[in-house]
């Protein structure tokens, strides 16, 4: 997949800025998907999370992994569907299982590797890491989320 189709799939994210937490699709099947972000001086949610030595609230690292999930679930359906019928859909998280093992700070690059657990009837659950440049795991756990029509 080059980057234009991988670029296509991005667009199919509905959060924009500044509530979105993927940069770039790596990589993209059926099986997995790699995504990553650089967290900037400026996000919104560092001037009050720890003033003077901010870390990225473990929230907005769920919903970075929760994102890149989010993406794979829009390449599954657009597998299984026409682009019509994907567009309807937005996929939401319904649960998180996530354990933290280290903080991300400021100008942090981190990559969001998602694994399907189990995709059917447009729902699906993943085994998702966080990792940074060096490759040490930051968070990791089971996401699950479904497809659903916006209204």
């Amino acid at each position: 997949m080059d980057a234009s189709e991988r670029g296509r799939i991005l667009d199919l994210l509905p959060q924009r800025p500044p509530f979105r937490f993927v940069d770039e699709v790596l990589e993209v099947d059926r099986d997995h998907v790699l995504c990553r972000y650089t967290f900037r001086e400026e996000e919104f949610f560092y001037s009050g999370h720890f003033p003077g030595e901010p870390i990225t609230p473990g929230v907005i690292l769920i919903e970075a992994m929760a994102q890149s999930v989010a993406l794979h679930a829009m390449y599954l359906l657009a597998l299984d569907f026409n682009s019509a019928e994907v567009g309807r859909h937005r996929t939401l998280l319904t649960d998180a299982q996530v354990e933290f093992r280290k903080p991300v700070y400021p100008r942090q690059t981190v990559y969001a590797r998602g694994e399907v657990v189990a995709w059917r009837l447009k729902r699906l659950r993943s085994r998702v890491e966080l990792r940074d440049e060096s490759n040490q795991l930051l968070a990791s756990g089971i996401l699950s989320g479904m497809g659903v029509v916006r209204a």
